[in-house]
């Protein structure tokens, strides 16, 4: 199986009054650097979207990740377009999209994730807390990929997921949904740490 990884990281961080959430430090690496990290960790090919001219670029200097530039006015979208297409280009099985702003997912529970996609390769797999609510990271396999070029606007891959049923698979605690948006977000998590 080919394993590929999207990072989706071309948003514009409006909800951080003036910072950017991916560029914030957690242990002294940018946010968006530790993604990258734990998802190259996995043996996967990995993309990362960001938009045109971000900082965001300098701090994955050295990384072997692909890098798309997109126009990220739109939304979710546009990152979710690329990926698609690049993970169809670059003969993956299943595409993985991680959102790079979730700092409690880990190398570990990506790689689980397609270990368990694998199992039923032609369905997408969904993370969930422990509880059972969903979440992400999110598995596409190939025969999805298709349906991603015509996704628009800011719902992600809503519509797919909903003409397509995931298989749902539960990680340790809040990790699926635990994702750092707001100032007060990182206080909370980082007052947890």
């Amino acid at each position: 199986m080919s394993r590929a990884i999207l990072l989706p990281a071309a948003g514009a961080s409006r909800r951080m009054q003036g910072r950017d959430k991916l560029l914030e430090l957690v242990d002294g690496v940018p946010l968006i650097r530790r993604a990258a990290l734990r998802a190259m960790a996995t043996g996967a090919r990995v993309l990362v979207t960001l938009p045109m001219g971000s900082q965001r670029h300098d701090v994955l200097a050295g990384l072997s990740v692909s890098i798309a530039e997109i126009d990220a006015t739109e939304g979710m979208a546009a990152s979710l377009r690329a990926g698609g297409a690049w993970a169809s280009d670059s003969g993956a099985s299943a595409l993985m999209v991680a959102l790079p702003d979730m700092p409690d997912i880990t190398s570990q529970d990506m790689s689980l994730l397609f270990t368990v996609q694998e199992a039923t390769p032609d369905a997408p797999l969904r993370a969930t807390t422990e509880s059972g609510a969903p979440g992400h990271p999110v598995i596409l396999p190939r025969g999805l990929f298709s349906a991603m070029a015509g996704l628009q606007g800011d719902a992600g891959a809503r519509a797919i997921l909903v003409d397509h049923p995931p298989r749902l698979h539960p990680l340790p605690g809040q990790r699926a949904l635990t994702d750092l948006d707001t100032p007060k977000a990182w206080a909370a998590w980082r007052a947890k740490r």
